[in-house]
């Protein structure tokens, strides 16, 4: 298993992408660490699923006290840290003349400010190991931008510029950053997706058909583990070809 003996971070870890990110790493050895802000029940049932190597935290992203603690806790119980994943994510989509300050400063909190918090609570800890990996989930909308997704499209671009330049100050430490831009996914967030926009939506992928979470998170094993020890700095697209 590649990850026996390692610990791994995962915020936004108790449902969609993030889970099966918590899941893919438990099953392949690692003790993992994942964070959740509401659903409570989802976290413990996950906990209970997966056995005594899973530890669910109720963490605030956007709340830099939270983040704090939460990178206490985990350094108590695990010494280092092997593998960051900066999954935790919302949206608040509307049509940029309706969007509220609120609808954009919540979303850049969460999804770009939130990844800032926590990266910076356990670089140093990374930084004294001389070795870690921090993998970003970023999206296509990064690229093509998307009617009404104004805040989030901005918020998982920003997440490419500050994980290329974080990949340049930490590679000589050997710490490798990397970001993962997957297409659609069968999550909550695709749930809410009429009939006609997911016909739609799917006569745009050459593959026929969105992504499973458990693809997403395959793509995340092996970009934490050595099998990519030469990778930095990189965008993996993982969109079933919906962007070319």
């Amino acid at each position: 298993m590649r990850y026996q003996g390692k610990s791994v971070v995962v915020t936004g870890g108790s449902r969609g992408i993030g889970a099966a990110m918590v899941r893919r790493f438990a099953q392949e050895g690692a003790t993992v660490h994942f964070t959740y802000r509401s659903g409570k029940e989802r976290a413990e049932a996950l906990q209970q699923e997966l056995g005594d190597s899973v530890f669910p935290y109720q963490v605030d992203v956007s709340d830099a006290a939270s983040v704090q603690a939460f990178a206490e806790q985990v350094l108590e119980r695990s010494s280092t840290v092997d593998v960051l994943v900066n999954n935790a994510g919302i949206t608040r989509d509307t049509l940029l003349l309706r969007m509220q300050d609120e609808d954009w400063q919540n979303v850049l909190d969460t999804n770009l400010t939130g990844t800032f918090r926590v990266t910076k609570a356990f670089l140093p800890t990374m930084l004294r190991q001389r070795k870690g990996c921090i993998l970003l989930i970023s999206s296509i909308v990064a690229f093509g931008g998307n009617v009404g997704q104004s805040n989030y499209a901005a918020s998982k671009a920003g997440l490419i510029g500050f994980g290329r330049s974080l990949a340049k100050e930490v590679g000589k430490r050997n710490i490798r950053v990397n970001i993962i831009a997957p297409g659609y996914v069968e999550t909550d967030m695709t749930a809410v997706l009429s009939s006609r926009q997911k016909e739609s939506l799917l006569d745009n992928i050459p593959l026929g058909r969105v992504a499973q979470p458990d693809e997403i998170a395959a793509v995340a094993a092996f970009l934490g583990s050595d099998d990519a020890r030469y990778m930095t700095g990189a965008v993996v697209v993982v969109d079933g070809g919906l962007s070319i």
